[in-house]
């Protein structure tokens, strides 16, 4: 019986098998991770400022503009 720490080993080298010999399948991969970067981070940044910051001089009031909201 093979012990429990070989497990992730071989989990680990089946997908990386697995990687390793995708041709399509890497270049589509690099694609999502490029869509998903320019989702989160670059719409994050033009679209989506951080208003609290912005209309809030300190973490106190800010935390309780948030607690106010929550509990109305």
């Amino acid at each position: 019986m093979k012990s429990l720490i070989s497990l992730p080993v071989r989990v680990f080298r089946f997908y990386y098998d697995g990687f390793r010999g995708m041709t399509v399948g890497k270049k589509l991969w690099i694609i999502i991770l490029i869509k998903l970067f320019i989702f989160f981070f670059v719409l994050k940044l033009f679209f989506f400022p951080d208003l609290l910051k912005k209309n809030f001089p300190d973490d106190r009031a800010r935390s309780n503009f948030v607690i106010e909201q929550l509990t109305k």
